[in-house]
């Protein structure tokens, strides 16, 4: 529990000191909703780039490294990621690589699906695979 507390401790240090060290004030896009990823969840995700995501379950936290688009006339589009997660009573914690489409519902709202490889790091290495969907708005 010590260990995925520190671990999500430095993950929220690291997203607040980029957001924080940039040279011109600039508008921070701010989405909020919910998704079933470490259980039922709230997801607070920063300019489009750093997620964070606390549920019954537990915590994670994914850096969106890269967004796309199959078509301008489409409103899905895809990303990929970066991030770790934790267990709260299993005290399981580890790495995760989200990759994810995302639907613009309408002004403001969107709607995810993510499948994310997870790389068990508790008692040894161990792969497994997980999965969320959420519906965030952006203010």
């Amino acid at each position: 529990m010590k260990k995925s507390r520190i671990f999500l401790t430095s993950g929220v240090l690291v997203a607040s000191c980029s957001v924080f060290a940039a040279d011109e004030p600039q508008k921070t896009d701010i989405s909020v909703g919910m998704a079933v990823d470490q259980g039922l969840s709230a997801v607070v995700e920063l300019d489009n780039t750093y997620r964070f995501t606390v549920g019954n379950d537990g915590g994670a936290f994914d850096y969106i490294l890269k967004r796309g688009s199959f078509d301008e006339n489409t409103p899905v589009s895809w990303y990929v990621g970066v991030g770790g997660w934790s267990e709260w009573d299993h005290k399981e914690f580890g790495a995760r690589v989200p990759l994810g489409l995302k639907w613009d519902i309408s002004q403001g709202w969107e709607m995810y699906g993510q499948i994310h490889p997870e790389l068990n790091l508790y008692s040894g290495p161990e792969l497994q695979i997980g999965g969320a969907l959420g519906v965030k708005y952006t203010f």
